[in-house]
């Protein structure tokens, strides 16, 4: 019962854990998608500031190659001829002159940032001369003039972004040469006169804007399939969530119809064998009229006169009595692994060795070790009703033989029996009605397979019917331990009497408390049968 529902729970317990790992990819695939953009932009980003660097490494470059340029071949040359032409920073007031290197550099930025918006040339220095226009110095240029000074030979950059704007503003050194040395500390404007050849008059910055507005245009194809990609996935979440609340519904149907299942399952089981229900349910056997023949051990009990006890009781105390029984004996046969075949008003049909087999000899003393607890628990009962005010408790007969007998499905196809049918069945009740109320008979064949945890003397020889053979019974005496010794027991239940001994469950401080009830209880039998005294 408990592997059926089990199983039942496993049903609709997968359906609960794939709705959750589909809810768990959800925010995976959320993720994945903006990652994909976020990824692209930090890309971008990187290939800006790569190509605003470059493109500010290129211009520097250029500026310092047109200037070295100028300065070797036009100033040199017109300094190298004197009288023709002058080089001078105001050279459009001179007549004949042109400009210095320096100029030429201020003029070119001022040319380049009036037609190019998105680049800026500066020629800084923080000893500006007086008649030329300059600003204050901001603490960027003023960190690189000091840091050139250092290290002349390193040039310096730095990135700034404002929305999807980026700049790169690059700064490399103007080092004087010899022949500006020499202009720069005697010229009566100069505002230092005391230079020397490499050292660092100023920075050259050259700065350089994009937008990458404009670049991310260029990945139109790439922008495309992303939100390709992004309405798919839209759509696939759409659907995993139909989906899920599909999954939700079957699977509240699903835990309906099982909790309806199990609840049938619990009222079938109250008909079939704990054994025989298993079986079904796992599949091991077939629901079809089908039989087989086994080598089983079977067990047959009743109660003596019950029919009498039906008159002497009330029906409702009649019934609770039997069910309680019933109960009690059931119990006890799951425990030891019989398979429970019917009930027969009073009687109890058990047997052994189907569907669940441990072989004869050891279904045969599962069997016999169940009858002897029976014996046990109905002294118990009947100690129990005899307080309760019955006054003629049940006394039970027990039968078991082992014999070949066919076991399966008898029926029809509609209604269907799981039962055993044959004479060795019948030999089984036919040992029971010969059996003292309170003890067990046992077939020859079944005896030979226990002897070893049994003590039994052989009772006069029966026939039966379907059995060709002198069928030889065994009354057990006792139960015998692991040594082969006898466990004693006494049992006796009748009217004025309800007695049961086992002297292998007393100990020693009951025995003497035993030994002083039992006299007491034979003494006051003597002086019952002792005739009174004449007068």
């Amino acid at each position: 019962m408990e592997r059926m529902e089990a199983r039942v729970s496993m049903a609709h317990a997968n359906p609960r854990t794939a709705i959750i790992h589909r809810w768990a990819l959800v925010p995976l695939v959320l993720l994945l998608l903006a990652g994909l953009p976020l990824a692209v932009w930090l890309d971008l980003k990187n290939l800006s500031e790569r190509a605003l660097r470059q493109q500010a490494g290129d211009l520097n470059s250029m500026f310092n190659s047109v200037r070295a340029y100028y300065a070797t071949k036009v100033v040199a040359r017109v300094l190298a001829t004197p009288g023709h032409s002058e080089v001078a920073h105001n050279y459009q007031s001179i007549s004949g002159a042109i400009p210095s290197p320096p100029t030429l550099s201020i003029e070119l930025a001022r040319i380049i940032s009036e037609q190019q918006s998105n680049i800026s040339y500066r020629f800084l220095s923080d000893f500006p001369f007086p008649e030329r226009t300059s600003r204050e110095l901001d603490a960027f240029e003023k960190a690189a003039i000091a840091s050139l000074r250092q290290n002349p030979k390193q040039t310096i950059s730095d990135v700034s972004w404002f929305g999807l704007t980026g700049r790169v503003r690059f700064v490399s050194p103007i080092t004087l040469e010899g022949a500006c040395v020499g202009c720069h500390n005697t010229h009566p404007e100069s505002p230092k006169r005391d230079w020397q050849v490499g050292d660092v008059r100023g920075i050259q910055e050259v700065i350089v804007g994009a937008s990458m507005a404009s670049n991310i245009l260029s990945f139109k194809y790439l922008l495309g399939y992303f939100a390709f990609m992004a309405v798919l996935g839209f759509g696939f979440i759409v659907s995993q969530r139909r989906l899920i609340r599909t999954v939700e519904g079957m699977n509240h149907r699903l835990e309906s119809t099982n909790d309806v299942l199990a609840n049938v399952a619990r009222k079938i089981s109250r008909y079939l064998a704990p054994q025989v229900y298993s079986s079904i349910f796992s599949g091991k056997k077939e629901v079809a009229i089908q039989t087989e023949r086994k080598k089983l051990t079977v067990f047959f009990s009743d109660i003596e006169d019950f029919t009498g006890a039906t008159e002497r009781l009330q029906p409702e105390e009649i019934t609770g009595l039997l069910n309680e029984y019933l109960t009690e004996m059931s119990n006890i046969a799951a425990k030891h692994g019989g398979t429970l075949n019917k009930f027969i008003g009073d009687a109890i049909v058990i047997f052994f060795g189907d569907p669940e087999t441990k072989g004869a000899a050891e279904d045969a003393k599962a069997c016999l070790a169940m009858a002897v607890h029976m014996q046990g628990r109905m002294a118990e009962l009947n100690a129990q009703w005899r307080r309760r005010g019955i006054e003629h408790p049940f006394r039970v007969r027990m039968g078991i033989n082992t014999g070949y007998c066919n076991v399966g499905n008898f029926g029809s196809e509609d209604r269907m029996d799981y039962t055993i049918i044959g004479a060795e069945a019948n030999l089984a009740q036919r040992l029971q009605s010969i059996a003292e109320p309170g003890h067990i008979v046992l077939s020859y064949e079944t005896y030979m397979l226990v002897r070893e945890m049994v003590s039994a003397h052989a009772l006069p020889s029966i026939t039966v019917k379907g059995i060709q053979r002198q069928i030889v019974p065994y009354l057990v005496d006792g139960v015998l331990d692991a040594t082969g010794t006898r466990i004693e027991k006494f049992s006796e239940h009748t009217a004025g009497l309800d007695f049961y001994l086992d002297l292998g469950s007393v100990d020693d401080a009951a025995e003497g408390r035993i030994r002083g009830l039992l006299q007491d209880a034979i003494a006051a039998l003597d002086r019952r049968r002792r005739p009174p005294e004449s007068a």
